[in-house]
C-alpha cells in the first residue's frame, strides 16, 4: 500500500455480521489498509458486529439523511443501501481519508482478467490487492472520474468479445473508488430506493461526470437474493420488475426493462449507451 495515498476501504453492510465475506476475501489477497464497517443505527445486530470488528464499526443514523435525497417513490420503510451510500462522504471527511473505496459486504472473489489468444482468463490476485487498490486511485486521478470500480464477473461471461465490450465502459457499480470533497455540494448524491448504483452513473453520466468500469479485474459476489439481510428483503418484497423500473423513471430516453440471462431469464434493466451519455471524443479532433 502506497503510504502517500490516504484511503480507507467501506464495506456497508447490515444484519448479517457473520457474513461479511468483503472483509475476508480482501485480507486473504493481502489487503493491509483499514477497512471500516459502515452500520445504520436501526441495525438489531449493531453489538455483534461491535464484538467481531471493534472500533472498525462506525455507525450512522439513518434519520439524518431522511430528505437529503429522493428516495423517488412514496413507498414506507427505509431499509435499503441508499442510506448508507450517502453518509459514506461524510464518514470519510470525518476520518480525515482523501479518498475512500465503497463496498458491499458480500464479495468472494477479485481476480485480473487476461487475454490469451482466444481465451479470457482469470488470474488469482494473491498478495497484490494493495496494489490494486493504488491503481484504482491512480486512476480516479488520472481520469478525472467522478468514481471508477471493477468490472463485475457476469459482464465478462461472453470472454474475450465481452472484455473489450466492457472495458472502460461508462458504468461503476458496486466496487466505487471516491475522492474525498471539501466542499460537500461535490458529493455524489445517490438517489432511489432500488437500483441506486445504475441510478447514479446514469443521471450524472448524461451530464458529464465520468464513470468508468475497468474490465482487468472483475469482482465475484454472493448470487443475488441467497442470503439474508442488506437489501434481500426489499428485492423480494417489491421485485426486480420495481427495482429496474427506479432507473428507467432517471433515464426513460436510454434504459427500459428487458430480460437477462440466457436459460433462468429474469427483468433486468436494459441500457442503450449511445443514448446514455454524451461522448468523449480524441484529442486529435480538437480545433
Amino acid at each position: 500500500m502506497d503510504k502517500n495515498k490516504n484511503y480507507a476501504v467501506f464495506i456497508l453492510t447490515h444484519g448479517r455480521p457473520d457474513k461479511v465475506f468483503t472483509y475476508k476475501t480482501l485480507r486473504k489477497y493481502g489487503y493491509i489498509g483499514d477497512i471500516y464497517l459502515i452500520c445504520d443505527d436501526e441495525d438489531k445486530t449493531l453489538d455483534k458486529y461491535k464484538e467481531i470488528y471493534g472500533d472498525k464499526v462506525i455507525v450512522f443514523s439513518k434519520s439524518e439523511y431522511v430528505g437529503k435525497f429522493d428516495v423517488m417513490d412514496n413507498f414506507d420503510g427505509n431499509k435499503v443501501i441508499v442510506y448508507a451510500r450517502n453518509a459514506c462522504y461524510d464518514i470519510a471527511r470525518r476520518l480525515g481519508l482523501d479518498y475512500f473505496f465503497e463496498y458491499e459486504d458480500d464479495y468472494i472473489d477479485f481476480a485480473f482478467r487476461k487475454i490469451d489468444g482466444l481465451i479470457l482468463r482469470a488470474v488469482q490476485i494473491r498478495q497484490r490487492m494493495d496494489m490494486v487498490l493504488d491503481s484504482m486511485v491512480n486512476c480516479l486521478e488520472a481520469t478525472g472520474s467522478c468514481t471508477v470500480a471493477f468490472a463485475q464477473a457476469g459482464d465478462l461471461i461472453g470472454g474475450v468479445g465481452s472484455f473489450y465490450n466492457n472495458n472502460y465502459k461508462r458504468k461503476a457499480m458496486n466496487t466505487f473508488c471516491f475522492k474525498v470533497n471539501k466542499n460537500p455540494k461535490d458529493d455524489l448524491i445517490f438517489v432511489g430506493r432500488m437500483n441506486d448504483d445504475v441510478n447514479a452513473y446514469l443521471s450524472q453520466g448524461r451530464v458529464g461526470k465520468l464513470f468508468f468500469q475497468v474490465a482487468d479485474i472483475a469482482m465475484v459476489q454472493v448470487v443475488t437474493q441467497a442470503s439474508s439481510g442488506g437489501n434481500t428483503e426489499t428485492y423480494k418484497e417489491f421485485g426486480t420488475y420495481s427495482k429496474s423500473f427506479y432507473s428507467v423513471m432517471i433515464a426513460p430516453n436510454c434504459c427500459k426493462i428487458g430480460l437477462m440471462g440466457w436459460i433462468d431469464k429474469r427483468i433486468h434493466h436494459n441500457i442503450k449507451w449511445k443514448y446514455a451519455v454524451p461522448k468523449i471524443l480524441n484529442e486529435m479532433h480538437k480545433k
